[in-house]
């Protein structure tokens, strides 16, 4: 009987210990790149334990900067708005191979604006 729960008990061990688990740990930390499209510049955020996204994105056509605040998921699934002065989206993946990419995009000014981004972790 010992050696059956002994057995038991190990099968569980291996099942439950899978290493391609997704986490948000693989995420955490300092994340920067690049955007263009109808406006150019640079971002960078930071994801922290809970999945919270806060960061900048600074256009370098109209020298002002933009907030960037959201949630990722553990997959890597970016849900981000860009604030004040702008309202939009910033979407993407990040990987854990510590790469990024997604599309941005600003309803204000009008006429919207929109492109892509890239970028990795730090």
């Amino acid at each position: 009987m010992k050696k059956l729960f002994l057995l038991l008990l190990t099968a569980f061990l291996f099942i439950g210990c899978s290493s391609d688990d997704d986490t948000i740990y693989d995420y955490v930390g300092t994340w920067s790149g690049s955007y263009e499209g109808a406006d150019k510049g640079v971002w960078n955020f930071v994801v922290d334990e809970s999945g919270k996204v806060v960061g900048t994105m600074h256009s370098d056509v109209n020298n002002e900067n933009y907030s960037i605040t959201g949630n990722l998921s553990e997959t890597g699934d970016l849900n981000a708005r860009v604030g004040l002065p702008s309202q939009g989206d910033f979407k993407g993946t990040l990987t854990k191979e510590k790469k990024g990419n997604g599309n941005w995009s600003n309803s204000l000014p009008t006429p919207a604006i929109s492109g892509s981004w890239k970028g990795e972790k730090k």
